[in-house]
């Protein structure tokens, strides 16, 4: 157990950290095209989707039963939906309109920085529980929260950089925004990891799918379908969910 803590540890601080990629990507390399946006947000949320159903409520029935899972899966969904409605965040880089000052700019970015970092903390318990179940599954996690921190790590960088013209300035908030990561596996193992047990880890993967689902519906999806390229997020997904199961199938195999 101790050493699948330490493996979810460090999942979850590089799939955390992804972020700095989105911030390189901002300030120094010219903005995603559309297709490459909408089939990576696809392919994330193939994946997010197939291991919550296939994998993580599948387990979590498996050890408290089909409605205590059910009632943990919902719970988690409510969850989220309280947490987004109560410090909303922004995803991509709806910038400020042009001519806005400098001061306003800022205000965006670190705002945005905030609210993602508050959101990435139940990613980072997303990562631990998995990884607790199956390593090669928390690795599966964490792929898919990586490929959907780059796009907030522009979201956090643009602003900041066009405000502060300082490059280190928007790395460090990108780098705030993403450790909340693996900060959040970190402390979900303080709270849980003395009184886990099969039922704790039932409810706790159950909870994490509901997490899951709702991030993958309330943003992957519409953002992935926001560039205009219904069909490619579509392939995405179709091919996140087959190298998911081709990926579960080797490492387990």
């Amino acid at each position: 157990m101790p050493g699948s803590v330490a493996i979810a540890l460090v999942l979850s601080t590089v799939a955390g950290l992804s972020t700095l990629i989105g911030s390189f990507l901002a300030i120094f390399v010219r903005k995603p095209g559309s297709r490459f946006m909408a089939l990576t947000l696809g392919f994330s949320a193939g994946v997010m989707i197939l291991v919550s159903f296939m994998e993580l409520l599948t387990g979590g029935i498996e050890m408290v039963g089909f409605i205590p899972a059910y009632v943990a899966f919902f719970a988690g969904m409510l969850a989220m939906f309280l947490l987004d409605v109560l410090i909303p965040h922004q995803y991509l880089a709806e910038r400020a309109p042009a001519g806005k000052a400098d001061g306003g700019l800022l205000k965006t970015g670190l705002l945005v920085a905030l609210g993602i970092g508050i959101h990435n903390f139940p990613e980072g318990m997303a990562t631990l529980a998995g990884t607790l179940q199956d390593v090669s599954l928390g690795a599966a996690i964490a792929v898919a929260i990586a490929l959907h921190n780059i796009p907030e790590g522009l979201a956090v960088s643009m602003p900041v950089y066009a405000a502060t013209g300082s490059r280190r300035t928007a790395f460090l908030w990108s780098f705030l925004a993403g450790i909340a990561e693996p900060a959040g596996a970190a402390v979900a193992a303080l709270v849980l990891l003395p009184f886990l047990n099969g039922g704790v880890l039932g409810l706790l993967l159950s909870v994490v799918a509901g997490v899951m689902v709702f991030i993958t519906l309330d943003e992957l999806v519409p953002v992935a379908r926001s560039f205009g390229e219904a069909h490619v997020s579509i392939i995405g997904a179709a091919l996140g969910m087959a190298v998911m199961v081709v990926s579960l199938w080797v490492l387990r195999g």
